[in-house]
């Protein structure tokens, strides 16, 4: 049974005082969240694969989009900053969809949702829009419909909605994420800690790429046993060389035979622009994603090769603008909340 209100409303509000409240195992008893509350959530931007980690890795970037959330009786969506005139505002937009979703998981009746969104994650640049709009919906229709769903129910949901585990993961655990997907949808992934005195310079092209589903119609429906190898052991090679703080084996260990020579048809200034970021200092660059959007890993603060980069890329005749980000370790968090 349900506690009174102004207990419910209490224990609500220290669970939001908590970093990723909803993350964990689910709660011993229900919270149900007062409709009058409205959810602040936090969700970062996130770059999959990392060259050789196709499907599989993820990292969470300290660039972000907030969603506020309350209950209501119908839909309504407001949109500002990236998309906003852009995104559906009603029922079909990702956010709404993802609370719903979570609503349906948890067993209650979904009426609606007031939303306003302040996205700052560049849409269809390969990094992670799609998936922080899934994971902002669903971990603010988690905590409104009272906490009940496990962090691997979370991951299996988010994972299903997007199609593939890698971005979600990390939007939802932070860090740099490893995941695998088994044949029933569970999930599961691993956050791993990152050096923090490296710099991940993302480069933004102006240009809206093509969707992940037509990235992905590039790609070869299977590969050479020679290829297969070849990623396994650079894959490992990433991880233990992050983990050790082995620079020297970054450069090796950022190569991949699995996507980016395909893709490389839909970028032609890809292959320039990331000799330019190493030439300039990078440990390595590879494909964000499924791209546009190049992610170069350097050690120290990555000024001059975000320079490098945005100066290959106009020789190229694209505009673009490169940033260096931290690593988010948090993954989406329930910030606040007020009545």
């Amino acid at each position: 049974m349900a506690a009174p209100a102004s207990n419910a409303l209490a224990a609500f509000e220290r669970r939001l005082r908590r970093r990723n409240p909803i993350l964990g195992e689910a709660s011993e008893g229900a919270i149900w969240a007062p409709s009058e509350v409205t959810l602040h959530v936090r969700v970062p931007a996130t770059s999959a694969n990392l060259g050789p980690g196709f499907d599989a890795l993820g990292l969470a970037l300290a660039l972000y989009n907030d969603v506020e959330a309350s209950e209501a009786d119908s839909v309504s969506v407001t949109v500002e900053g990236e998309g906003a005139g852009n995104l559906p505002v009603g029922a079909d937009n990702i956010v709404a969809r993802g609370v719903r979703l979570a609503f349906e998981a948890a067993g209650r009746s979904f009426k609606g949702v007031e939303l306003r969104c302040t996205n700052r994650i560049p849409l269809a640049r390969g990094l992670g829009s799609s998936a922080a709009a899934w994971v902002g919906g669903l971990v603010a229709g988690d905590a409104l419909s009272g906490g009940s769903l496990a962090r691997d129910e979370l991951l299996a949901l988010a994972a299903r909605a997007e199609g593939h585990p890698d971005n979600v993961c990390a939007a939802l655990l932070g860090g740099l994420t490893v995941s695998a997907a088994a044949a029933d949808g569970r999930i599961t992934a691993i956050a791993l800690p990152v050096p923090d005195d490296l710099a991940w310079v993302v480069l933004v092209p102006t240009i809206i790429s093509a969707s992940t589903a037509e990235t992905r119609a590039v790609l070869p429906a299977s590969v050479s046993h020679v290829d297969a190898v070849f990623n396994v052991q650079r894959v490992a090679l990433l991880l233990a060389g992050l983990q050790a703080r082995r620079n020297d084996a970054l450069d090796a260990a950022l190569d991949d035979r699995l996507h980016q020579p395909y893709r490389r048809a839909l970028f032609p200034w890809m292959q320039s622009v990331a000799d330019a970021a190493r030439r300039s200092g990078a440990l390595g660059c590879v494909l964000s994603g499924a791209g546009p959007s190049l992610l170069a890993l350097v050690a120290g603060d990555g000024a001059a090769v975000g320079r490098a980069m945005e100066a290959a890329l106009r020789a190229a005749g694209v505009e673009g603008r490169a940033r260096a980000y931290a690593v988010d370790t948090a993954g989406a968090t329930v910030v606040g909340g007020r009545r």
